[in-house]
């Protein structure tokens, strides 16, 4: 058995650990910390300072940014955050990022081991010249979001995972309504989910949030608006929810809807829906065919005629295994066990295997990781007893 490894979790300054309502990477950094500190790591967290973590918390800006306001240049802050986990990186055993493009300075600078979380588009102009000669360490989230850049040796590809168990499920009562969990953004597909549910007859009910910047702002006013207006009264704009709330709207619909062309890395909300027995019916796009099965846990449809049609089929599903079989294949347990293999990996340090406390990998059938860095061996020493 090995001893406790000291791991830095950083976070980006814009929402707080956990957020109040939406924050996708934030509720996985969330989840991590607290399932490492639970088996017995020292976690140290660096995130805003309003996060609630446990274990050690250091803020690198005093209150979450987006909630404020905050539509700036991003940049200074970031650059606050990696100057916070330098003046401290000799404190840990191995340092995990989760500040997308700022992770690979990070990883180049830093003195001790990184890994480096992409929880965002990779699919980006310049993509390229950021990996060239990439660090070791990187992490994708998706099969999806790796293939980008399939010349990338990334370290492994670590599904998101939640704790999922207490999504709520038969304790509330199902309407006939449809759901739209995400942004008020052309890319996501909000105004096409309108059009699917007055298509096929349904109401609507959405929850979404609304941007800060004056692009978001514009499409929130010019298009979305007239929208919702046009719809009439079976359509209900419900803002951004909490995480209680949007579990509760989730667990009412009879469907939840993703008709966005936004290629999605992975896709919490459709895991979200699922753990409340909710089918999803999508777009075919993004990593969503890693996590939906069709005709199983909701359907795929190619436009908004395609998705209409599939609403009535939603009845022929079992709600009850769909929840059971989304808890297995996404749980915070089964993605740290993962997230553990590369830790050992980057440190050279043997896996325990799967143990009592859920410290070994997960029965996924990837195995371990593949160990890109071997220029840690003087670390295993240190971290090869208790």
């Amino acid at each position: 058995m090995t001893r406790p490894l000291r791991i830095a979790q950083v976070a980006p300054p814009f929402e707080r650990v956990p957020p109040r309502a939406y924050g996708g990477t934030e509720r996985i950094v969330h989840g991590l910390v607290t399932e490492l500190d639970r088996r017995g790591h020292e976690v140290t967290t660096f995130a805003s300072g309003d996060s609630v973590v446990p274990g050690r918390h250091i803020g690198t800006v005093p209150q979450a940014l987006r909630p404020l306001g905050y539509g700036g240049d991003s940049l200074p802050y970031m650059q606050l955050t990696l100057h916070e986990v330098l003046a401290r990186a000799t404190e840990f055993d191995i340092i995990h990022s989760h500040m997308e493009w700022a992770s690979l300075l990070l990883a180049r600078v830093s003195p001790v081991p990184v890994v480096s979380t992409f929880h965002g588009r990779l699919d980006l102009p310049y993509a390229d010249a950021m990996f060239r000669d990439p660090p070791a360490g990187l992490v994708a989230i998706s099969d999806n979001q790796a293939s980008t850049h399939p010349d990338v040796p990334w370290a492994a590809i670590v599904h998101n995972g939640l704790r999922l168990t207490e999504a709520p499920f038969g304790t509330t009562q199902r309407t006939d309504a449809l759901c739209f969990v995400g942004r008020v953004a052309p890319e996501k597909g909000i105004v096409e989910a309108i059009d699917i549910a007055l298509e096929a007859g349904r109401p609507l009910r959405i929850a979404a949030k609304a941007g800060p910047t004056a692009t978001e702002r514009e499409y929130f006013d010019t298009v979305f608006q007239p929208a919702l207006k046009a719809a009439g009264r079976s359509v209900e704009f419900l803002g951004e929810l909490d995480q209680a709330d949007r579990d509760e709207l989730f667990a009412q619909s009879h469907a939840s809807l993703m008709p966005g062309s936004w290629p999605e890395p992975f896709g919490l909300v459709l895991i979200e829906s699922l753990a409340c027995g909710t089918p999803v019916i999508a777009r075919r796009i993004g990593a969503l065919p890693e996590i939906l099965r069709d005709g199983i846990d909701g359907f795929f449809g190619d436009d908004v005629t395609a998705m209409a049609y599939k609403v009535d089929r939603i009845v022929d599903l079992d709600r009850r295994a769909i929840r059971e079989s989304v808890l297995d294949r996404f749980s915070v347990e089964r993605m740290t066990d993962r997230y553990m293999a590369v830790y050992r990996a980057r440190l050279e340090v043997p896996s325990a295997g799967a143990t009592g406390d859920g410290d070994g990998e997960a029965e996924d059938g990837r195995g371990e990781p593949e160990l890109l860095d071997t220029r840690r061996q003087d670390r295993m020493g240190a971290l090869s007893g208790r």
